[in-house]
Formats: C-alpha cells, sequence, structure tokens
C-alpha cells in the first residue's frame, strides 16, 4: 500500500515538541515530519493540524472536518492525554465524541492510525493517574476496533521507559523518543522504511542528592508552569497555528 495524501491531527505528541528542529514550523519536527519523509512518491502530501495543549474536543471540533476536506488516503489522530491529566474529565463523554470522530475519518476512505497513551505506571508525578489512563485505551481500542483503524499502542511501547526517549520536561518525547514512534507508526502500518532507532547517551548514575536536585529544578523550570496553565486556563499552544495547515510536499531527512 502507497499513501499520497497524510494528514496528521492531534496535541504536542503529533505536533512535535520535545524534537527541536528551527528550521521548521513552530521550531519543531516529530515523528509524523519522519513518518511522512517515508512514504514514497514524488507526489507525497502532508499536513499536520496538531497543536500543542490542544485537549480531546478541540480537536475533533477542529481538525476533523479540515481532514477530510483534504480528501487524504492516510490520517492519524492523537487525543486525550491532555484531558486524562485534568482533575475531572467525563471519560464516556470524551470516548462517545472520539467514536464519531474515528468514524467520519474512516468513512471518508481513509486509513485511520489511532494511539492509546502511554503507560505513567513508572512515574513519581503522574502513576497516580494510571487506573485512569488504563480505562482511557482500553476504550480506544475498543473504538479502533469497532472502525477498522489501525493500533499503534503506546501502552505496550515499553522501551519508553528509557528516561532518554523523554524530553527534560518528562511530559514530550525526546528527539529519540519521536523517531522512536515513527518506526511504531511505519511499523503498524506495514510500510518498509529504513529508520533506526537514534544512539542513546550515556548518563551518569545520579547520587540521591543530585537526583532532588534535579527534580527541584524540573518541578521550578517545568512541572510548576504547567500546573499554572491549568489553574489559569491557558494552553502552551495559545497562539500557535497549525505548522502545516495545508497538503504540500514532503521536506526531505
Amino acid at each position: 500500500m502507497t499513501y499520497h495524501r497524510f494528514v496528521a491531527l492531534g496535541d504536542s505528541f503529533t505536533e512535535g515538541v520535545g524534537d527541536p528542529d528551527e528550521t521548521r514550523p513552530n521550531g519543531v519536527r516529530g515523528w509524523a515530519d519522519r513518518v511522512a519523509a517515508q512514504l514514497t512518491g514524488d507526489d507525497v502530501q502532508y499536513a499536520n493540524l496538531a497543536i500543542r495543549g490542544r485537549k480531546l474536543l478541540q480537536i475533533v471540533a477542529d481538525q476533523v472536518e479540515p481532514a477530510v476536506a483534504m480528501s487524504p488516503d492516510l490520517v492519524t489522530i492523537y487525543a486525550g492525554a491532555n484531558d486524562v491529566l485534568r482533575p475531572r474529565i467525563d471519560v464516556d463523554r470524551l470516548i462517545e465524541a472520539y467514536d464519531d470522530a474515528i468514524g467520519r475519518l474512516a468513512a471518508s476512505g481513509a486509513r485511520v492510525v489511532v494511539f492509546t497513551a502511554y503507560d505513567p505506571g513508572g512515574s513519581p508525578v503522574f502513576g497516580a493517574l494510571r487506573g485512569r489512563f488504563a480505562i482511557y485505551n482500553e476504550l480506544v481500542r475498543e473504538v479502533a476496533d469497532r472502525h477498522g483503524a489501525t493500533l499503534v499502542d503506546f501502552w505496550r511501547l515499553r522501551d519508553y521507559r528509557d528516561d532518554r526517549l523523554w524530553d527534560g520536561d518528562r511530559m514530550h518525547m525526546s528527539s529519540a523518543g519521536h523517531q522512536r514512534m515513527a518506526i511504531a507508526v511505519l511499523d503498524a502500518l506495514g510500510l518498509e522504511h529504513d529508520l533506526q532507532p537514534l544512539p542513546l547517551d550515556e548518563r551518569p548514575v545520579l547520587s540521591a542528592a543530585d537526583r532532588r536536585a534535579a527534580n527541584l529544578d524540573w518541578a521550578r523550570t517545568h512541572a510548576g508552569p504547567w500546573v499554572r496553565r491549568r489553574l489559569t486556563g491557558t494552553s502552551s499552544g495559545d497562539g500557535l497555528a497549525p505548522r502545516r495547515p495545508t497538503l504540500s510536499a514532503v521536506t526531505a531527512g
């Protein structure tokens, strides 16, 4: 199978946050760019409507219909993690909206790729939400089955237990993590590719004191601003536009 019109939908996961590249829109690259570069054919076009911080209902409202209007033959959509992290959610309402959105995308004739969220069980910060993520992910699997969507089961990708696949904010994938996700997507699609895992740096074993210092620095630099945005109703994506709002030729590399 070959694909010629690829549209990626979602939040920071799909926008590419954590994989910096100042030569690209919004200063990031990401797994979706890496997948697009592996699609074969001179006429391949790619759009990326994802914006960091977007919640599921926003993604459904703002991105699904513009994607369908592009007549894609391949669509990826990742949504819901920003909702699950909120203090209170109505998971059934979210899944109902997600189910409708996946149905509309599948009815367009495109091959649809969906994702579960990562298993936060090893995280001292987000581990308390593991049960909620597990319920959400199982419902996402049901949606994928119902509409014949291709599933990339992030929950089961255990190599992401390695901190080096995560950015310094501990919330977004690093460049190596985005490369790993691109490989997972291409493999799930059954497409031949030449991507290999990126080399991982050697990291020293930290003493207890160094770990405490690193955790405090993370709390000041990343966790604090994240909490403030939640309390004030603001988003890291406020004022940002989609990186690739229309289908265009794929950037090499």
